[in-house]
């Protein structure tokens, strides 16, 4: 079959909120955001390996509070989008893979489908793409294709895949004996002795046509919520929001349950490829390089009579002695230690944060916006302190606060603000007062960044207590 005109579009699923590496992933700022294995984040670094003649420009699926930093991640490597698609609320794999095949459909009635998390590590990007080449002809004759990862180890934190014969017509490929779900210490080291099971990255190649067939007959509820979820779609900026009605009344399923462990027609092909879901702070470990005494070190560390641990900093030193297989992360409101082996249940801290009625599970200090980031440095009984960065050419909203005033001093840069109804302009070293009540907004009119320190007093000063009047990133109150 003759593939070398056939286009394959790249579907990155960047929904998650990667728990167990908490305390640098959070709900506000998760791992697919951060840069755990390169300087570009995960999601970066996906679509990075994306951009050549063989693949159109990528379509993302993202929570709508990540939009804004999912859009400027791609801007900062020059990326394009097809369309970056808002899920309301999360449905897990199957709906995302429903919604880009119908929009994608729409377009390209015989496109091809790449689908895969934004959050993965792939070392071998060459293994990757002669992967999909073989897997190619069988996704445009109609199957469905996965990629069977060949396992390093006896791994218990992963499904798997057991392979059967191989398929007559399609080299490289083979039918799927069947899936396991992820097994037991004793499974896992059976598999790895038998030979034959591959661990399961998620990753999918297939045929946007034959994938809604498909699932018209094995999950109807799935594609007719998504149609009318799609059909409702509300354009915002760049950004395209599925209807909530519509999205909310779709079952959470993930593609395999829903599709790949009862189509007939699936198919998988083996790959040595570096992979790694990056799920747990061991499996970065694992990932990373190591010094001599078997140790991943970040930020500003300093051991002794450590091994085989990793140890992070995101700003303050951070020391240990005498420590063996730990893990010890501190970002600037929360450190985590634990036993590397124990580190698949950091997520069960997060539940207990949570429960706690605590944010940390949230955001950090460090919170970005369209405009920039602010990071809050202090905060006491009616009163916070605030470190506001605007990139150049960017302004905040035209807004008003019914609990709060703000003291702020301009410490790079040159600010233009709006108080009432008079405009300032405000250099280093200068300072303005803004009363409760007062319409304001801060903006940067220069090619150069702003960061002015704000002190805001009141009686309630959480970040809810905003009512915007202008806004051009489409927010609201």
């Amino acid at each position: 079959m003759d593939t070398s005109n056939a286009k394959i579009v790249p579907v990155i699923l960047s929904g998650g909120s990667g728990t167990r590496l908490w305390p640098l992933s959070r709900a506000h700022y998760p791992k697919q955001l951060q840069p755990l294995h390169s300087k570009l984040s995960l999601l970066q670094e996906t679509v990075s390996r994306l951009t050549d003649d063989n693949f159109t420009q990528p379509l993302i699926i993202c929570n709508q509070e990540h939009r804004f930093i999912v859009a400027e991640h791609l801007k900062e490597i020059g990326i394009k989008p097809e369309a970056i698609i808002l899920e309301p609320i999360g449905r897990n794999t199957a709906p995302a893979a429903a919604v880009s095949s119908i929009i994608i459909r729409k377009k390209d009635p015989d496109a091809i489908i790449l689908l895969m998390p934004s959050d993965h590590v792939i070392k071998n990007t060459k293994a990757f793409k002669a992967a999909i080449k073989t897997a190619l002809p069988a996704a445009i004759d109609g199957s469905f294709v996965t990629f069977g990862i060949k396992p390093t180890r006896a791994e218990t934190g992963y499904g798997y895949i057991k392979k059967s014969g191989a398929v007559s017509d399609q080299k490289g490929c083979f039918k799927v004996d069947v899936f396991v779900e992820k097994p037991n210490l004793a499974d896992a080291t059976k598999f790895m002795a038998e030979g034959g099971y591959y661990w399961n990255g998620g990753i999918f190649l297939f045929s946007a046509s034959h994938f809604i067939k498909e699932l018209e007959r094995l999950s109807p509820k799935i594609i007719e919520t998504c149609n009318l979820a799609v059909a409702e779609t509300k354009s915002d900026l760049d950004f395209h929001r599925l209807d909530k009605a519509s999205f909310s009344a779709c079952p959470s399923i993930s593609i395999d349950y829903a599709v790949m462990e009862k189509s007939e027609n699936v198919v998988v092909v083996p790959v040595d490829m570096g992979w790694s879901d990056v799920g747990s702070w061991d499996a970065l470990w694992q990932l990373l390089d190591k010094d001599s005494n078997g140790n991943v070190i970040s930020g500003d560390v300093i051991l002794r009579n450590t091994k085989n641990s990793l140890v992070r900093s995101e700003n303050t030193l951070v020391t240990a002695v005498g420590m063996e297989n730990t893990i010890i992360v501190a970002t600037g409101d929360a450190i985590l230690v634990s036993n590397r082996s124990t580190t698949q249940d950091v997520n069960l801290i997060v539940d207990d944060i949570k429960s706690a009625n605590r944010s940390e599970h949230l955001s950090h200090s460090k919170a970005y916006r369209p405009w920039g980031w602010f990071q809050t440095l202090e905060t006491r009984d009616q009163f916070q302190l605030k470190v506001i960065n605007l990139n150049p050419n960017s302004k905040i909203s035209l807004q008003r606060h019914q609990h709060r005033a703000e003291h702020w001093v301009v410490v790079a840069g040159t600010a233009t603000v709006t108080r009432g109804d008079d405009i300032i302009e405000l250099r280093k070293d200068e300072s303005t007062y803004i009363p409760i009540g007062m319409v304001h907004r801060l903006e940067n009119k220069t090619d150069e960044t702003l960061e002015i320190i704000e002190v805001q007093s009141g009686s309630y000063l959480g970040e809810d207590d905003i009512e915007r009047f202008e806004d051009e990133y489409g927010r609201h109150k």
